[in-house]
């Protein structure tokens, strides 16, 4: 169901959405011709914009940043060739291993670190795949992790913290005239009509950090994972910064366990704050976010929502066809907007068997599923709650989707998340950060 639409203009969107899924479908059976460089190791994916992309000017202005590492790249870029990188002119992907994958190029950002570098023990999986290529690559390094408040340990995570400096540098040596530099990783999804609107309200001569806010210490940094955006003078100020006196940055990166940090460590440095993003930027998918919930004294729901982070390939097509939907009648996407496309219709009557809703709030162990929902009725703030495989009830005061867990039962009182959604209302007037 479309919300806040006429007739009509529900209709034109179903359309646009079944034309769309049919050109989506061919496009992962065919291949655009060759690449062009644009600009040194600048590329577009076929060398001009596709008729069909919408009209956003500021895209010339522009270049995108998609860090990723051997260890994840198969796997998580592939699915950026005909969504995120479809419509961009300009876009590099930086990674710790120079190879193409799905005709898109990608380059070794590691290329000229120092040899005292590379012998540093987290180095070591660049120099096995430099000397013994891809198939050196053992399960070990191809595991992946549960992100944790100090990061992961595999082999990949340990390398990809000494990609942000030479990021920077690399980055703005091959194009230092674009107005903005967005960073992102592989699997982040960025909104373009949204992102580039934003962009558009805000100053682009004045030295812009923009990001969603974390703290290590008493550093405070843009996650990388959410995306971030630096304007010219900003990547002017901090890579002026690194060549004074690079070996010190060297030497900060190796103290810190966070890339991202040591970034907003070379950013005050520089004099430039972070503005704080958040929630337009975001760390996770729409099915871990709490839409209802006020943090920092902001309350999603009517802001546009410009970055996922944590996608898997099935969720950021998802989130480039509702993308490409919404650009037709032009307004912004708003958190409310997803909630009510890919979110909301997810939730069932009926309780999800092998399903973790992640309702947080641990109350008693119940002998059964309806004795667990009765606790969740007795709260009259209660808006879902999971029976956990120890018998363990559950029960939470936002409305999460969450997603496949085995053992757990979980159930969401569809009356009151209606209820508590049509409270916050429609949104007559986006929400955006602009200072």
């Amino acid at each position: 169901m479309l919300f806040s639409l006429s007739p009509r203009a529900a209709r034109r969107l179903y359309i646009f959405a079944s034309l769309f899924l049919l050109l989506d479908f061919y496009a992962i059976y065919t291949r655009y011709g060759p690449h062009h460089h644009s600009n040194g190791l600048l590329y577009s994916l076929n060398g001009r914009i596709p008729s069909d992309c919408p009209a956003m000017p500021l895209l010339s202005e522009i270049v995108l940043v998609l860090k990723t590492g051997v260890t994840e790249a198969h796997d998580k870029l592939p699915i950026h060739r005909n969504t995120t990188l479809r419509c961009i002119p300009n876009y590099i992907v930086w990674s710790d291993f120079s190879e193409e994958i799905a005709d898109i190029p990608v380059h070794d950002v590691l290329f000229n670190e120092s040899l005292t570098l590379q012998q540093l023990p987290d180095f070591k999986l660049y120099t096995k795949v430099q000397t013994h290529g891809r198939d050196a690559l053992t399960p070990t390094d191809l595991s992946d992790e549960i992100s944790t408040p100090f990061g992961k340990s595999n082999p990949g995570w340990k390398l990809d913290k000494w990609k942000f400096i030479p990021m920077i540098e690399h980055t703005y040596a091959q194009n230092p005239d674009a107005k903005w530099y967005i960073f992102m990783e592989a699997d982040t999804y960025i909104m373009w009509p949204n992102m580039l609107s934003w962009l558009s309200k805000l100053d682009a001569t004045k030295p812009w950090y923009l990001g969603n806010q974390m703290q290590i210490r008493n550093v405070i940094f843009a996650h990388g994972g959410s995306g971030f955006v630096l304007s010219k003078p900003a990547m002017e100020a901090a890579t002026r910064l690194l060549s004074e006196k690079r070996a010190y940055w060297d030497s900060i990166t190796r103290e810190e366990w966070a890339g991202d940090c040591v970034l907003g460590i070379l950013l005050k440095e520089a004099g430039i704050s972070l503005t704080w993003t958040w929630p337009m930027l975001q760390l996770a998918p729409p099915k871990e976010l709490d839409n209802f919930a006020s943090n920092y004294g902001r309350t999603p729901w009517c802001y546009p929502a410009v970055s996922f982070h944590h996608l898997k390939p099935r969720e950021i097509r998802e989130l480039n066809w509702l993308d490409r939907l919404w650009s037709i009648e032009g307004a912004p996407l708003l958190y409310r907007d997803v909630f009510w496309q890919l979110v909301r219709p997810k939730m069932t009557e009926e309780p999800a068997k092998n399903w973790d809703n992640q309702a947080g709030e641990e109350k008693k162990i119940v002998r059964s599923l309806e004795e667990c929902r009765q606790l969740c009725e007795e709260d009259t703030h209660c808006l879902q709650y999971a029976m956990k495989i120890d018998g363990m009830c559950a029960i939470g005061r936002d409305a999460r989707l969450g997603e496949k867990r085995k053992g757990f039962t979980s159930g969401w009182i569809l009356d009151r998340i209606d209820a508590t959604a049509n409270t916050l209302g429609s949104c007559t007037t986006p929400k955006w950060i602009l200072k």
